[in-house]
Parts: structure tokens; sequence; C-alpha cells
């Protein structure tokens, strides 16, 4: 080859190099949970929306349920390939602050820009929707269903479906429920509860769909915000939530950056954007939640009743989380 040929194709080899090293520098990779990356939830929309503001590679790693993104960056450590974890929730707030994986972020006045029922204090973690936990039920077929926990447990004959707290963060979230409103008697109350349980599942899209939506069960545990779903894409009205009198357990998701991240400018770009109208306008109508902000909701979520929100200490939830979960187990 010709000396200047050669120049010449070893320059063009060292810019595409030096192109691809730009290419993957700029790449930020965030751990979620399946149904958020799924094609209907909010990943592909939010994803487009990031990378054409910001010229980057965004690669979101769908995780089976929310409840295990904790253990596998926690089993991966500081070998992890995530930037960033998106998809926790106030029982595990601890557990992740704990873990010592997460770094501070660099958002501020953070309180100043959330609408959401509690205050916010947290230099870890950013919020980006919410909920309440609740049991989901056809209205056209159960005429009368509980107005409270006590009636669901003690008087409701209904055949219900729940997921399993060591997996599903709704599963969890009953777990603290049942003790929020219980204490010490939680565990009888889980023999009287059990009785009526025909199922319990790993995550809850099974729950929701093979069995309560499939007619095998007349009762899901699910969230208030479920029956918008159904009215927004089906215009069905016959899926309803109950609120019940003593409350309903509240579910604040949330992200963070973890220590180990390579791109943390970009990932405190990503957290910004999160609370952003372009990422909060998308929420209630595919995570089927409600925002963190005060976008504007669909008309279907007018529809909803909001319940008087319940809530443990996230410390103390890391603390007995492990003695929660083997009462369950436990319990007849």
């Amino acid at each position: 080859m010709p000396a200047e040929e050669r120049m010449q194709f070893i320059y063009i080899t060292l810019s595409f190099l030096l192109l691809t090293t730009v290419v993957k520098a700029e790449k930020l990779t965030i751990y979620t949970y399946d149904s958020f990356v799924s094609e209907w939830g909010p990943g592909p929309l939010i994803e487009k929306q990031f990378e054409e503001t910001y010229q980057i590679d965004l690669e979101l790693v769908a995780v089976d349920s929310a409840a295990t993104l904790l253990n596998k960056v926690i089993l991966e450590g500081s070998n992890t390939k995530a930037d960033i974890v998106l998809g926790l929730d106030m029982n595990l707030f601890d557990s992740a602050k704990e873990s010592n994986l997460f770094d501070k972020h660099s958002l501020t006045n953070l309180n100043n820009k959330l609408n959401i029922p509690i205050s916010w204090e947290s230099e870890l973690f950013v919020p980006y929707n919410f909920g309440y936990f609740a049991f989901v039920y056809n209205n056209k077929n159960l005429k009368n269903p509980p107005k409270s926990m006590d009636e669901l447990i003690n008087s409701t004959d209904a055949r219900i479906v729940i997921q399993d707290p060591r997996t599903s963060t709704p599963g969890l979230g009953l777990l603290t429920w049942m003790k929020a409103l219980y204490g010490n008697d939680a565990q009888s109350n889980w023999n009287k509860l059990n009785k009526k349980i025909i199922a319990v599942t790993k995550g809850w899209t099974d729950a929701y769909y093979n069995f309560f939506m499939a007619g095998e069960a007349d009762i899901v545990l699910s969230y208030t915000s479920s029956p918008a779903a159904h009215i927004m894409f089906e215009e069905n009205y016959d899926i309803s939530a109950c609120t019940f009198e003593e409350g309903n357990y509240i579910s604040i998701e949330f992200a963070g950056i973890l220590k180990s991240s390579t791109n943390k400018k970009m990932a405190n770009n990503f957290l910004n954007f999160m609370i952003s109208d372009d990422f909060q306008s998308v929420i209630p109508s595919t995570n089927i939640m409600y925002p963190v902000t005060n976008v504007e909701l669909p008309e279907a979520y007018n529809k909803l009743e909001i319940p008087k929100p319940l809530q443990l200490n996230p410390q103390d939830i890391n603390n007995n989380k492990e003695t929660w979960i083997n009462e369950w187990l436990n319990a007849s």
C-alpha cells in the first residue's frame, strides 16, 4: 500500500475508533422493572425523548420485578453495568440507603417541585410516581365489596389473589399494610385472610391477568389507579378499587444514581428530566400511577377515589421485614 494511502487508512481507522469510544462513553444504563420497559409502559416514550434531548444512548435493562432490583445491584456491587436504578419503592427505601451503593444527586429544592402526599427528604433518591395499594374487583360481579380491611378479612367470601412479598412490590405493600393496621396481631389476621386467598403469584402481571381478568379470582391486589387503565383503553367502567375506611398503603417509586456510575453528570440530567413535564405527563397513561408534579391528569383519573394514605417508617420496615415475612409464611 502506498504511503499516502496507508496514512489515509490509519487516519480513518483512528477516527472510527475515536468515534466509537465517544459513543460508548455517552451511554446511560438504567435497571428497572419489566412493565416499565414494555411496549405499553413509559419506557419507550421516555427513552426516545431523553435520547433526542441529550444525544445519548439510553439503555433500559428490564428486571423481572421491582422487588428484585435492589438484590440485583447488591449482588453485582461495583461491577454493575447500571448507572441508575429506577423502580424501588418506599418499602425498600431504608434497605437501599443502607446498601451504601447510591450516590447523592444534584437536584435542589425538590419539595418545591413535587406534589406528593408526604414531604420528601432525601439526598440520594428522587421520586417519579406514586399510588395506593388496593384490592381491585369487577363491580358487575361483586355487588358488595369490602369497605375496610377488617371486612375483607372477616366478612368477604370472595376469591382473592395476591403477590409474594419477597418478589413483588404490591406483595410487600400488603405485608406492610397489614402490619400498619394490626401490629402484633398481623399474623392472626393473616390466618383469617389466607382462607380466602386462592393463589400467591410471583408478580403483579400473573395475578392481574392470569387470575383476575381470566375470571379465576374475584379480587386482586393491585392499585387504586388500576381502573383508570380500563376506562382509558377499553371504555370499561366495570373494574373498581376498594378504598378502605382505615386507609390504603401508599407506594412512592423512586430512582437513584449508583456510586459506581462513570457518567454521573448524565445520570443527574436523567433524574432532572424525570421530574419534567415531558416525563411526568406520560406516567398516568402508561405506568397507570400518579405523577409527582402538577401535570394534568387524564379524565379517567377523575373517576377514582383518593384514599387516606398509610405508611410505616422505612427504617422499621428494613429492621423487621424478614420477621414479618416469616409471620406471613407461617400463617395457617
